[in-house]
């Protein structure tokens, strides 16, 4: 099972489809099983596009002042296992939420998740921690609160076997570089197996990784 995650898609009105920026966004998305988009759709149209590839579940962002079947507050799917919830916005968590145990009850409202996306920042996020994934892909069209150009989405990779979930760039913008780093990572129900940042491999002895951009906002949880 292939699920392709975007977030913060924030096209402006005469750019209706992630088409206008290049062929990378249709070609990533073209081999999903699922699309999650993870909120801040800002235009339906974008939606509809993302359909054409694979079905698509949204949760809804602040910008998504709009009615769609396929959205909500809080998504929750399972495949091969695996329960994978989105929300759009986990920055503004209450203060009392400080583990990623008190994220899933106070704000995804499932203790049993194995994968947490969010959006909103625009700075992609992968990490591992109490036997947990959570993932932010950044933005496809304006990463890291950059100018208009290609970003970064993510895929998940889930099977009965396993998880392995990657950050990817989606290419460049003519004279405005892509701030998006590359990153993957691979586990199991036992655990870690493999983690990687911009190609380097990372230490797994402690058990987890948590990664972001380090000009990103820093994290509570």
């Amino acid at each position: 099972m292939r699920i392709g995650v975007l977030s913060d898609t924030h096209l402006p009105a005469e750019v209706p489809t992630l088409d206008e920026l290049g062929a990378h966004s249709a070609e990533f998305l073209a081999s999903m099983d699922l699309i999650i988009h993870a909120g801040d759709v800002v235009l339906p149209s974008v939606l509809d596009w993302c359909a054409q590839f694979a079905p698509v579940v949204c949760a809804q962002g602040n910008h998504d002042h709009f009615h769609d079947e396929r959205m909500s507050s809080v998504v929750v799917v399972e495949h091969e296992g695996w329960r994978i919830g989105a929300v759009h916005d986990v920055e503004g968590i209450p203060p009392y939420v400080n583990t990623v145990e008190d994220l899933k009850r106070e704000v995804y409202r499932d203790t049993t998740l194995d994968i947490l996306v969010a959006g909103d920042s625009h700075y992609e996020r992968l990490e591992y921690r109490d036997s947990t994934l959570l993932l932010d892909s950044g933005s496809p069209i304006f990463p890291h609160h950059k100018s208009t150009r290609l970003g970064s989405m993510a895929l998940i990779e889930v099977t009965r076997d396993g998880v392995r979930a990657e950050i990817v760039p989606l290419g460049e913008t003519a004279e405005r570089p892509n701030p998006c780093t590359h990153a993957a990572m691979e586990f199991d129900r036992n655990g870690l197996i493999s983690a990687s940042i911009g190609g380097a491999a990372q230490d797994l002895e402690a058990g987890r990784v948590r990664w972001r951009p380090r000009a990103a906002p820093p994290l509570r949880v």
